[in-house]
């Protein structure tokens, strides 16, 4: 559980720096700017989830299963890039945004088993 909660400190200095850069009016590849915090959003919103569960159930050996995980990334796959472009000219929808959100949900099952 510790390399969890270190990769997502990793992670959230990541998605502060790029909203730092951001706003900051600094160019970043496009890579960067489109990509990057898609992978990172489920790691973080995951973690999060795992420790209200924690918090909840007083029980830090609980884990978030698969199927979980999958709901939670398809929620925010088709609330983001099927819903929110349909209603919102800002949002955009992107096959690879999916794959991004697809990518971070299997890291961060992944990690949540590792000591």
């Amino acid at each position: 559980m510790k390399t969890l909660s270190y990769v997502i400190i990793f992670f959230l200095f990541i998605f502060i720096g790029i909203q730092i850069s951001y706003y900051s009016e600094i160019a970043l590849p496009q890579w960067v700017r489109f990509y990057v915090n898609d992978f990172l959003c489920m790691p973080i919103v995951l973690t999060i989830c795992l420790q209200a569960v924690h918090f909840i159930k007083k029980d830090a050996t609980i884990r978030l299963s698969l199927f979980t995980t999958l709901s939670l990334t398809a929620f925010y796959a088709v609330y983001f890039e099927v819903y929110l472009p349909r209603v919102e000219p800002r949002y955009t929808a992107d096959i690879l945004d999916i794959f991004m959100y697809l990518s971070g949900s299997f890291i961060f099952y992944l990690l949540q088993f590792r000591k």
